[in-house]
Formats: structure tokens, sequence, C-alpha cells
């Protein structure tokens, strides 16, 4: 199975999708090397890197779901490593 190294860029400008968000990450655990939250209390919002590494359509699954979130916005940015895992 191949695997790709990417890193998820999240917003969260809705207080109360932090727990479906929460969800969802806890759904996909096996695949995050690790996060990182910021809250950005100025602005009333929280900053979120997750770093991942799954199957590109895994990725691909889990940013749209992210990405349906109201109140959430995320990006992904994938790096060229590819590992081979047989």
């Amino acid at each position: 199975m191949q695997t790709r190294i990417a890193l998820l860029a999240i917003i969260v400008e809705n207080p109360e999708a932090v727990e479906q968000l929460n969800g969802i990450l806890h759904q996909y655990g096996e695949y995050i090397i690790g996060r990182m939250g910021l809250p950005y209390r100025k602005c009333g919002i929280s900053i979120l890197s997750v770093a991942v590494d799954a199957p590109q359509d895994v990725i691909s699954t889990l940013s749209g779901k992210i990405g349906k979130v109201s109140g959430v916005s995320v990006k992904t940015a994938y790096s060229n490593v590819i590992i081979n895992d047989e």
C-alpha cells in the first residue's frame, strides 16, 4: 500500500464545530502523525495543523469531511514523499 505525507491546515471560525471536527479526527486517528492547535482569541478562531501519513484517497476523504463542517475551512498540502508499505 502506498501512503503519502500531508499537512492539513484547519481554521475553525465556529466554536460549536469543534466537537464534530474532533470526532472526524478521532475516526482517522490511525493516520495522524501529530496535531497542533492554536487558539487565536483576539479573532475568536482556532488554527490547527494536522500531519498525516495515509493513502491518497484517505487524505482526500478526511479533508472533504472536514470541509463539510459548517464554520471550518481546510487546505491540504502534500509532500512528494510516497511510502511503499508492504
